[in-house]
């Protein structure tokens, strides 16, 4: 039975539909919807949480000078990257790794499986605030003079554990942790339940609804966090706190690895690169649109935001005077369920504050929840099926839900801690070393063995991942991360050189000053791939007036994020050892392995990936290339369903001959696929 006009008229003015872009893909309502809903997935809880949390425990202005680096070097440079690439080749991660080339679909499947994953857990993060929300409408506050019992015993539920151990040298398990009680939590569900069904409006129409939702999820958060902001800095000693961090100058941390590590992750999981969204929601831009101005507004507004968010925090931390002690670490959650919930008791009109608190950090924490689904939804939306959005949207919000019931359970709060712990410190890693490498080292990669030769090719990248590889093992060994780092770079210059002088002379010149004997040589190997997926990403995003990708972005990418993404994944594994008594961290650790599996498997079998890419756009970035020549720009048409077409098949369609897609047959006659 047809719906009624009326109805389906209704629907459309709650519930519009997306307009469309000149090739025919769904387009954001404005340019302000994309940023907005970009920066509603790095703004976050972990602006108004985790960041105060970690500059406490790193307190001082000096902290300020890696924070700005690891800025400036690592999360730009990616976000470009990862906004440049979904804008232009009109896809998801899927699609738009395909196009990079055709083994970095499991690069692509990484963000995907990431967002999948957190967003499960992310909701039960949100189902806990929600319990907070409720309760401050009670009076007194029920958490008043018990607030260590409320969070645990009322919120989380969740009884202690009868911890395991290791023996007194680590070599085994004595005992494995136990959990006593399993059963589900009523509340938790309920309040689960409740987010989902917002995450499923918000998204299931498609960017035509999301571009007015994240009015709503980021520009109120913004005022309330203004008015919070404000109350704090007004309480009694508050600007004791403040100059805590801006007042405050320790010169001897920079000496410390410690707060350098810290600086980069922060930054890195705080801008959200590596969960997909910024590629996903890029996609729905206009196809010229000016895609290093957006990255680096979005990277700026976040951290604008977060760094303003900190006053909050701070004010209250000189108000309740708890100066950071030697060895006493303060938590993310630690801020949001306790110092926080303490502050409000001992404010007038504490009701108001709580209130206030935890609705902000509800809508906070929302508007990073279903941008997190919406990865998953474009790019099954974008393989071909033939389901409507509509349809795909409300399975994955069915089994999204099913799947986070175990977080919702009288374990669910260290459950969560093991697979947060490990997707965090390794599968999100893993995806964006494996996007700033592999995007500026197989790209067009054919043109390099075509000037240099593959053996010097292969001997070029041996240096550059064994290198990587040796050093870091060989800092964990011995335990001198100096000597680690020296070998590691050795091993590396060592076979730049043997590569360089087995190199081919290149028929086509490199640019200046790199066009000189040996010179030219070594720049088609350490640098031509990045230069020229650049050169050809510009074509697209850097015209006319629009901010172009800088010619040092690939540099940053393979020789600065790559070796710092590195190090820091190598501390996974040392850590996951003395927790391997824990089957919680256990199951955590299972799962990232299997997600890294699941990358690699993309590499090494990019066929098995192929159902995610619509048939007619499996051999993009197959094309025939001359070295140091453009790409020229592909054209891609969408129907009303979101699905694609090339010119060829609208000219078969049409019973014209279209000009053949030039495909490199020896490399397709490799991966045994069919040759058109």
């Amino acid at each position: 039975m047809p719906m009624p006009r009326f109805l389906r008229r209704a629907i459309d003015i709650i519930a519009p539909p997306p307009n469309k872009s000149s090739d025919g893909r769904d387009q954001w309502p404005s340019r302000a919807a994309f940023l907005l809903a970009a920066m509603g997935g790095c703004a976050g809880q972990g602006n108004l949480l985790r960041y105060p949390s970690v500059v406490y425990n790193n307190y001082g202005l000096q902290w300020f000078i890696p924070y700005l680096l690891a800025v400036t070097l690592i999360a730009i440079p990616t976000l470009i990257l990862e906004i440049a690439i979904g804008q232009a080749y009109r896809g998801g991660t899927v699609i738009a790794f395909n196009n990079i080339n055709r083994r970095l679909k499991g690069i692509g499947m990484g963000p995907v499986i990431v967002s999948f994953i957190v967003t499960q857990y992310f909701t039960v993060n949100l189902a806990w605030i929600m319990i907070y929300f409720r309760n401050s409408f009670r009076s007194p506050l029920p958490w008043e003079g018990r607030i260590d019992e409320f969070y645990h015993d009322d919120v989380l539920a969740n009884p202690d554990p009868i911890l395991g151990s290791l023996s007194a040298d680590g070599k085994s398990v004595l005992a494995y942790t136990k959990y006593p009680d399993l059963k589900l939590l009523g509340e938790t569900v309920g309040w689960s339940a409740f987010v989902w069904l917002l995450i499923w409006v918000s998204i299931v129409r498609g960017v035509g609804l999301t571009g007015r939702v994240v009015y709503f999820t980021m520009g109120l958060p913004i005022v309330t966090t203004i008015i919070f902001v404000g109350r704090s800095l007004s309480l009694p000693n508050a600007g004791a706190g403040v100059r805590l961090l801006w007042a405050t100058w320790r010169g001897s941390q920079l000496a410390s690895g410690t707060v350098w590590q810290t600086a980069v992750g922060q930054v890195f999981f705080s801008t959200g690169i590596g969960f997909g969204y910024f590629t996903s929601y890029a996609s729905y831009n206009q196809k010229h649109s000016n895609a290093v101005m957006d990255a680096v507004a979005i990277c700026m507004s976040n951290v604008v935001f977060e760094n303003f968010a900190a006053f909050a925090v701070f004010g209250v931390v000189g108000y309740l005077r708890r100066w950071p002690q030697d060895g006493v670490r303060l938590g993310a959650f630690v801020v949001g369920f306790l110092t926080l919930p303490q502050a409000v008791l001992e404010m007038p009109g504490a009701n108001f504050w709580a209130v206030l608190l935890f609705f902000t950090l509800i809508v906070l924490g929302f508007s990073s929840a279903f941008v997190m689904l919406d990865v998953p939804a474009t790019v099954l939306v974008d393989s071909g099926l033939k389901v409507s959005r509509p349809i795909i949207v409300t399975v994955l919000t069915l089994v999204s839900f099913l799947m986070c019931l175990p977080y919702c359970t009288q374990f669910g709060y260290y459950l969560l801690d093991g697979v947060d712990r490990w997707m965090n410190n390794v599968v999100l890693i893993a995806v964006v070393w494996g996007e700033v490498v592999c995007s500026t080292t197989v790209y067009r990669w054919s043109d390099v063995t075509e000037q240099v030769g593959k053996p010097s090719f292969i001997v070029y990248n041996i240096g550059f991942f064994g290198g990587q590889l040796f050093g870091v093992s060989l800092a964990h060994g011995i335990g001198n991360p100096g000597a680690g780092c020296a070998a590691g770079f050795g091993f590396y210059v060592v076979c730049a050189i043997i590569a360089v002088v087995m190199a081919r002379t290149p028929t086509s010149a490199a640019p200046p000053p790199w066009n000189r004997p040996y010179l030219e040589r070594f720049w088609y190997l350490a640098f031509y791939s990045g230069n020229q997926l650049r050169r050809d990403l510009n074509v697209i995003v850097g015209q006319g007036r629009n901010w172009k990708i800088p010619f040092f972005m690939p540099f940053l990418l393979r020789y600065v994020s790559s070796p710092v993404l590195a190090i820091i994944f190598s501390f996974a594994f040392p850590e996951f050892h003395t927790l391997r008594y824990d089957p919680m961290m256990i199951a955590g650790f299972i799962i990232s392995m299997l997600t890294v599996t699941v990358i690699l498997l993309g590499f090494v079998m990019p066929r098995y990936f192929d159902i995610f890419v619509p048939p007619h756009r499996r051999l993009e970035g197959t094309e025939k290339t001359t070295a140091n020549e453009l790409k020229p720009e592909p054209t891609i048409h969408f129907d009303d369903d979101d699905r694609v077409s090339t010119d060829d098949t609208i000219a078969a369609e049409a019973g014209t001959a279209a000009e053949p897609v030039r495909v490199n047959v020896d490399e397709e006659k490799k991966d045994g696929l069919p040759v058109p």
